[in-house]
């Protein structure tokens, strides 16, 4: 089982009407994850592809048993955003914006850790477990399933540390992307601790930022 995320998370898009959330619930639907539910105020009752748009993530929550919740909105909404995600019981926010404001992610980071849940970002490319589910727009070709996890906190150097190792004969167990802003939802040390802690992870490669 993956660290974070597999096939049973039932993943939600806020933000799913955009450009971002439309492309990501086509990719992400492709590579096997479980999308459940897309939420955009005024959109409700409508779908993007399969997935039922709702207006709120309670909504989205009580409808479709969604617990995980993927973030495409701008920098200032990530706040609340994300904030109403763990409310309303998602274990996993991923949220890829940058230039959030530092006091905003540490308000989202408090939230989750009082709230028992994981808060990946910002300014991430997402994580994946190849092979199970992605969450973010990292590109797909990139990854196989294996036994190395990898922490990353720079975007493109997790796509290209991953590909090296993909054409090494090396598989992944999962790739967070933590991303390089000052504040962060998971910190190395903490995606680190996830890693020694797994059993299908036998070595890390931690990858910084040029």
């Amino acid at each position: 089982m993956s660290i974070l995320l597999d096939k049973t998370n039932r993943v939600l898009v806020q933000g799913v009407t955009g450009q971002m959330g439309q492309f990501f619930v086509e990719d992400a639907s492709k590579y096997g994850t479980n999308m459940v539910a897309g939420v955009s105020p005024g959109r409700a009752g409508t779908k993007v592809g399969h997935v039922p748009v709702f207006a709120s993530v309670r909504d989205a929550a009580k409808e479709t048993g969604a617990d995980t919740a993927m973030v495409f909105v701008p920098p200032a909404a990530v706040l609340g955003a994300a904030i109403e995600a763990i409310e309303s019981g998602c274990k996993l926010v991923v949220a890829t914006a940058d230039e959030m404001p530092v006091s905003d992610a540490i308000e989202v980071r408090a939230a989750a850790r009082a709230n028992g849940a994981v808060f990946v970002g910002p300014n991430t490319p997402g994580i994946i477990s190849p092979g199970k589910a992605k969450m973010g727009f990292m590109p797909s070709f990139c990854y196989t399933q294996g036994n190395v996890g990898v922490i990353s906190r720079s975007g493109s150097l997790s796509y290209e540390g991953s590909k090296r190792l993909t054409t090494a004969g090396i598989g992944q167990t999962t790739v967070i992307g933590i991303g390089g802003d000052p504040v962060k939802g998971t910190t190395a040390a903490e995606a680190l601790e996830r890693f020694h802690a797994d059993p299908d992870t036998h070595a890390v490669l931690y990858l910084g930022e040029i």
